[in-house]
């Protein structure tokens, strides 16, 4: 089991973004929450990063955000079709039965 994170990401985002104001330094933050400027420099970091990934990305664009992500896509594609083949070949079926035993219900 993993320790409890220090701050939540709304926490976190609000510090990152208080830095980049010019609100307060890293040095400062990091005093005033008795923790490590180099955990402040990782967070603004890392915010600093999603944001360029998401630019690059583009507003409306589909492209998935990692290669896991494409492939649980393409594995759902997958999936749905081989649904909707067995959905038609269970119809097919039960078309035969009723055909065969036309007194039955299905």
């Amino acid at each position: 089991m993993g320790r409890k994170p220090f701050k939540s990401p709304d926490e976190k985002l609000a510090i990152v973004l208080s830095v980049l104001r010019g609100e307060t330094t890293q040095t400062d933050i990091a005093r005033r929450l008795e923790m490590s400027q180099t955990t402040a420099a990782k967070w603004q970091k890392q915010f600093l990063e999603g944001g360029r990934e998401a630019l690059a990305r583009g507003e409306n664009a589909k492209t998935p955000t990692s290669k896991r992500e494409a492939e649980l896509e393409s594995r759902v594609e997958e999936l749905s079709t081989a649904l909707g083949e067995a959905a038609v070949e269970l119809g097919a079926w039960r078309r035969r039965g009723a055909a065969l035993y036309p007194g039955s219900r299905s």
